[in-house]
């Protein structure tokens, strides 16, 4: 699995942009805060069909919960695990990663 390389991106950049390398020269760490936060969530189709998948699990643990409570059922412990760790994956795959300070 190949591992990414930020800083080497970064090189890349600034050897490609005159103007990133000015801004870098004049104020590094404003310069370098404003391209970390362009940094944005990866917009590929493995990524898209994970969230889809994780979405849509989500609403049928939901739907499923629903029709069974509306029938008087108990709701299955393996259905609120189910949505509940979809909703879990779903907060990790769409927050922010935190910014080290």
């Amino acid at each position: 699995m190949a591992q990414a390389n930020p800083i080497g991106e970064l090189a890349i950049k600034v050897a490609k942009d005159p103007a990133l390398r000015t801004r870098i020269m004049a104020n590094p760490e404003a310069a370098l805060s404003s391209e970390a936060a362009a940094v944005t969530v990866p917009d590929t189709l493995i990524y898209r069909i994970v969230v889809g998948s994780l979405g849509l699990a989500v609403l049928i643990s939901l739907v499923g919960s629903i029709i069974l409570a509306s029938q008087k059922l108990d709701t299955p412990a393996v259905l609120t695990a189910l949505g509940s760790a979809a909703v879990g994956a779903l907060a990790g795959l769409l927050a922010p990663s935190p910014a080290r300070s």
